[in-house]
C-alpha cells in the first residue's frame, strides 16, 4: 500500500494533469498510471513484436515511463505483476471496446475554430438533453451537427446536454455503465467525433453540457480493482461499491476524478458538467470533493479564457450543494429540481405510486414556483421521514427544471412519454410551466414536438450473468410502481424503438407543438420578466384550487410585468380575477390555430383590473400570457 499522500488540497488546482498517456512531442509519450497494488508494471504494444517497456515506481503508488517512436493511433496495454494484461483505465480511446487495447490520442492536436468562444452565462441556458445513440439514425457525435441549426433557430435552444459518453460496453447503453472516464464512446465516433461536435456547437453559439458519472463505475470492463483502491466497501450505492473519496489512498482517487473534470474543460472545451446522482457520492473529508472539483474546474476554464459550470443531480433537497463555501456549502453553480417535475407530473397524470405519493396538489406547483423545493423539511410519505430544507433564499436561476428527462421517461417500465399519457393541451401547459418559469429550463430530446416513441432502458453487455441480473433488477425496481411488463433491455429492438421520429414523419399536431415551444422560448428571450429569476426579479403566485388554475405575476426591474395563467383543469372552468390591479394585453393563447387543433372561443385580448374584478371562462388546460400595458 502506498504511503499517505502529503500534497495539500489546494495543490490539485495548481499541478499539471496527473495520470494517463501524454504526448511530449509527435513521437514521444509519457505513460503515467496510479497502481499502488502493483508490484511491477510495464506497457506493451500488441501490434508490434517489441518487448514490454517497464514503468518505474514513483511515490504514492504512481508508475511512469517515457516511450519513443510511437504515434497517435498506436495501441497499447499494461502488464501488471508480469501476468495481468489490462487496458489502461484512464485511456483516451478504446477503439475495440471495454476489453480491447487502449489507443494513444493526442487530444491537443485537434484544430479548434472556437477561439472567440468564451462561454454563455448560465442564466441564458435553455437546455436540450439528448442521448447520442438514439438522437439520429446514425447514432454518432457528428450526426448531431446537421441538427444544430434546427435546435438553435427553429426551437431556440442555447445549450445541449449530452448523456454520458465515457466508454461503456457494446453499442447500446444510456451511458451510466461507463468504465473509462477519459475515453469518448467508440461507437459514437470517439475523440475526433466529440471534438468536432463541440466545435460545431460553439460555432452555432450553443453551449455544451456533459453528463458525467462520479458516484460509481460500470460493472463490465472495470479493471480498476487490479490497480488500486478506487472503490470502498465502507459505503454502498444502488449500483455497487461507492468511489473512495475519503478512505486510505483517497487523495489519488480524488485527484483522478478532478483531473477528469478538468480534462473535459481543457481538452474538449466542454462548458458545463452535470454530475450524476451526487447523493451517492460519500465524502466526510474536511473539504468535500464536490467543492474541490468545482474550484478546479473554474480555475481550469479561467486559464483558457472561458467560463465553465458544475450542475448536480441530487434528490436530497439540500441547499448545501449550491450554497457558497463561506456559508458552509460546496459552491456548485446549479442543481436539478426533481420536486418541480414530480409536482407537475402527479397533478396532470394523477399518478400516486412511488415518489409521486408526496405530490398531486395544485399548491405543490405553487410552492415549487415560490420556494423552489416542495419538500423543505416536511414529512415525506415516500421516504417515511422528513425531507429537505428551505431553498427560498437562493436564486431560482440556480435550479434546473423539467417536465420530462431521461430518468423520468426511461425509468418508467415502458419508457412512455407524456405525449402518450396526457392530451396535447396538457402537454402545452406542462412545457409552458417549464419554459416560462424563473428557473433554468430543460427539455428532453423530442419533447419539443411531442415525440411519441418511448425512451426505454437498454444495454449491450457481453456477460450473460450481468444481462440476467439487469433484467431481474428492472423487474424488481418497478414493483413499487405497480408496473409488471418491462421491455427486455438487452433486445436490440428496445434500443431501436427509442430512436426519435424523423422530422418528415411528424404529424400536424406535432408541428403545432413545435411551434408552441418555439413561441414560448421566444417570449422568454424577448421579455426580461419571463427570464431567469435573478436579482431584481419579482414573483407572486395565486392558486384557484376549485378550478385547478394558477396565476403568476412576474416582473424584472423596470421591464413590463407579465401575468401568466396556467390551467391544470381537465374541464372548462370559469373563475374571477381580481389581482394584480393593472391593465393587461394578451400575448399568448395556446388554444389558437397556430398551436392546436382544439380551437376554443377566444380569451379577452385586454384585461382591466384597475377598477373591478373580471370573469374569465377558460377551456381545459389553458395557457394565457398577458403583458402589463
Amino acid at each position: 500500500m502506498s504511503p499517505p499522500n502529503t500534497r495539500t488540497q489546494n495543490s490539485i488546482v495548481d499541478r499539471p494533469f496527473d495520470i494517463g498517456p501524454r504526448f511530449l512531442d509527435s513521437s514521444t509519450v509519457e505513460f503515467r498510471m496510479w497502481a499502488p497494488w502493483a508490484h511491477s508494471m510495464a506497457v506493451h504494444f500488441p501490434e508490434t513484436s517489441d518487448a514490454p517497456t517497464p514503468l518505474s515506481a514513483q511515490p504514492f503508488g504512481y508508475w511512469t515511463t517515457t516511450v519513443s517512436n510511437v504515434s497517435a493511433g498506436t495501441r497499447y496495454r499494461y502488464l501488471l505483476n508480469e501476468e495481468k494484461d489490462r487496458p489502461d483505465p484512464v485511456s483516451r480511446f478504446q477503439p475495440e471496446g471495454v476489453h480491447g487495447p487502449s489507443e494513444l490520442v493526442d487530444t491537443h492536436a485537434f484544430a479548434w475554430t472556437d477561439q472567440r468562444w468564451t462561454g454563455r452565462p448560465l442564466k441564458e441556458f435553455i437546455i436540450y438533453e439528448l442521448h447520442v445513440g438514439t438522437f439520429t439514425q446514425e447514432g454518432t457525435f457528428e450526426a448531431i451537427i446537421p441538427f444544430l441549426p434546427y435546435l438553435r433557430d427553429e426551437i431556440g435552444i442555447t445549450a445541449i446536454e449530452l448523456m454520458p459518453v465515457a466508454q461503456f460496453p457494446g453499442k447500446r447503453n444510456w451511458g451510466y455503465d461507463g468504465t473509462y472516464l477519459f475515453a469518448p464512446q467508440n461507437s459514437y465516433g470517439g475523440p475526433q467525433g466529440l471534438h468536432r461536435l463541440v466545435d460545431a456547437c460553439h460555432a452555432a453559439d450553443l453551449a455544451v453540457i456533459l453528463d458525467v458519472v462520479y458516484n460509481h463505475f460500470g460493472p463490465e470492463g472495470n479493471y480498476w480493482g487490479d490497480f488500486g483502491p478506487l472503490f470502498t466497501d465502507h459505503y454502498r450505492t444502488p449500483w455497487g461499491n461507492a468511489v473512495n473519496y475519503d478512505g486510505p489512498d483517497s487523495d489519488s482517487v480524488r485527484a483522478t476524478i478532478i483531473d477528469n473534470a478538468r480534462y473535459w474543460v481543457r481538452d474538449y472545451h466542454i462548458d458545463a458538467l452535470r454530475l450524476d446522482a451526487i447523493h451517492s457520492i460519500f465524502d466526510f473529508s474536511t473539504k468535500h470533493v464536490l467543492q474541490e472539483l468545482t474550484e478546479a474546474v473554474r480555475q481550469e476554464a479561467k486559464r483558457h479564457g472561458r467560463s465553465a459550470y458544475i450542475i448536480a443531480e441530487s434528490d436530497l433537497n439540500d441547499t448545501k450543494i449550491i450554497a457558497a463555501p463561506s456559508k458552509g456549502g460546496y459552491g456548485l453553480d446549479g442543481q436539478w429540481n426533481d420536486d418541480f417535475h414530480h409536482a407537475l407530473h402527479a397533478l396532470v397524470t394523477k399518478e400516486q405510486q412511488g415518489y409521486y405519493c408526496d405530490f398531486g396538489a395544485l399548491e405543490d406547483i405553487a410552492t415549487a414556483w415560490k420556494k423552489h423545493f416542495v419538500l423543505s423539511g416536511q414529512y415525506s410519505r415516500h421516504r417515511h421521514r422528513r425531507h429537505g430544507h428551505s431553498a427560498s433564499h437562493l436564486s431560482a436561476a440556480s435550479f434546473v427544471v423539467f417536465a420530462q428527462n431521461h430518468d423520468q421517461i426511461g425509468n418508467r417500465a415502458q419508457g412512455d412519454r407524456l405525449s402518450t399519457l396526457v392530451p396535447h393541451s396538457a402537454q402545452q401547459v406542462l412545457i409552458a410551466s417549464v419554459l416560462l418559469s424563473p428557473f433554468l429550463p430543460l427539455m428532453f430530446m423530442g419533447e419539443e414536438y411531442g415525440e411519441q416513441a418511448p425512451f426505454q432502458y437498454f444495454i449491450d453487455h457481453g456477460d450473460e450473468h450481468l444481462i440476467d441480473a439487469v433484467r431481474k433488477g428492472r423487474l424488481s425496481e418497478f414493483k413499487k410502481f405497480g408496473w409488471k411488463k418491462v421491455p427486455d433491455p438487452y433486445d436490440a429492438k428496445t434500443f431501436e424503438a427509442s430512436r426519435l421520429t424523423l422530422k418528415s414523419e411528424h404529424s400536424e399536431l406535432q408541428r403545432r407543438m413545435a411551434a408552441w415551444v418555439t413561441r414560448l422560448i421566444t417570449l422568454r428571450k424577448q421579455h426580461p420578466s419571463l427570464g431567469p429569476g435573478v436579482k431584481g426579479h419579482q414573483l407572486k403566485v395565486w392558486t384557484h384550487k376549485k378550478q385547478n388554475v394558477l396565476m403568476m405575476y412576474r416582473k424584472h426591474l423596470n421591464a413590463p410585468a407579465m401575468l401568466l395563467i396556467l390551467g391544470f383543469n381537465d374541464m372548462p372552468q370559469t373563475f374571477t380575477i381580481a389581482k394584480p390591479q393593472d391593465k393587461w394585453r394578451l400575448l399568448l393563447n395556446n388554444h389558437t390555430e397556430a398551436f392546436s387543433t382544439d380551437i376554443e372561443s377566444p380569451s379577452p385580448t385586454e384585461l382591466d383590473l384597475t377598477k373591478e374584478k373580471q370573469q374569465l371562462s377558460l377551456p381545459a388546460y389553458p395557457v394565457r400570457v398577458y403583458q402589463q400595458t
